[in-house]
């Protein structure tokens, strides 16, 4: 087995230096990629085309679709490499059927009306702060929380940004997104613009000690957790019962958009798509709008029919 672990090892090497994919990717393309070296350990060949179909059974009776999905690619991924790197001569993905029906799950959205009352408990606890801690910690997670709605972005996206990429001036927030690609996007709405020049003018030597732009009390990146955290608290305070995700903000932004009629081929740049049929799966949930339609707009109301 020292031999799959030696061209793992070259692989993430690769993967890290070379293709300079993100630090989160490598570290989940190095978890499959050890899964999958200690189920074929036992096995007589591990890179054949045999091993590779049990270990798919097995993923498929131990996983969901959306896990099995991204396993399946890292997997993928690694045997396109030794066979570009000519370690096999024959590449057992070419025979095998990986295809596999997913249910396609609707995403979760946070309604407009719970998002009013979310951002305005964000405020009332800002004004009735007992110290001047808390005070700045209300500044900050108006701001966080008013920059996640106002661009959609990922949690990972928000939290990895540096001081540098919110121009002030211009109004824009440059945004790293999946596959080290970029996009810029504006800041439209005046209070997300006050609350964002509020927090930088609070924290700016904490930024600058940290680097990043969201930091925590230590002047630390402000992670991940740190932002579930502070979701579920203000969800209770506000008295939503609805389990709220930093994610929810990204799918809300989209669909409240869609139903806004705006363009999808719009929100799917904004939203940092390579594919248009990612940003499909919001016109499902757009059914407010539809419902608007069917009932004002259709043109049967403008007819006017002699009913004898």
């Amino acid at each position: 087995m020292y031999t799959l672990h030696k061209y793992i090892t070259e692989y993430m090497e690769y993967c890290k230096y070379r293709k300079r994919l993100d630090p989160k990717t490598v570290k989940a393309y190095k978890i499959d990629l050890s899964q999958y070296r200690d189920f074929s350990q036992n096995l007589n060949d591990c890179l054949s085309r045999n091993t590779l179909d049990t270990f798919i059974t097995h993923l498929h009776k131990t996983y969901k679709p959306k896990t099995i999905k991204r396993k399946i690619a890292t997997i993928k991924a690694f045997f396109h490499y030794l066979e570009y790197k000519e370690i096999i001569t024959e590449n057992p993905f070419d025979k095998l059927d990986t295809r596999f029906r997913e249910a396609k799950l609707l995403p979760r959205i946070i309604t407009f009306y719970s998002l009013q009352e979310f951002i305005s408990v964000l405020y009332s606890q800002k004004e009735n702060a007992q110290s001047d801690y808390q005070h700045r910690c209300c500044i900050r997670d108006i701001a966080v929380i008013e920059l996640l709605f106002a661009t959609g972005m990922r949690i990972s996206e928000l939290c990895s940004l540096k001081s540098t990429d919110i121009n002030f001036q211009s109004k824009n927030v440059l945004i790293y997104g999946k596959g080290a690609k970029e996009r810029i996007l504006e800041i439209g709405n005046p209070d997300v613009l006050s609350a964002l020049t509020l927090y930088k003018e609070t924290f700016e030597e904490d930024i600058a000690a940290c680097g990043y732009f969201f930091v925590n009390r230590l002047q630390n990146k402000l992670s991940d957790q740190s932002v579930r955290y502070m979701i579920n608290n203000y969800t209770r305070l506000a008295g939503i019962n609805q389990h709220i995700t930093p994610h929810m903000f990204r799918h809300s932004f989209a669909t409240l958009l869609l139903e806004q009629d705006v363009d999808i081929r719009y929100i799917q740049k904004m939203l940092g798509h390579a594919s248009i049929s990612t940003t499909e799966i919001y016109t499902h949930v757009s059914n407010i709008k539809q419902k608007e339609i069917l009932f004002n707009k259709h043109p049967r109301n403008l007819m006017d029919i002699n009913k004898g």
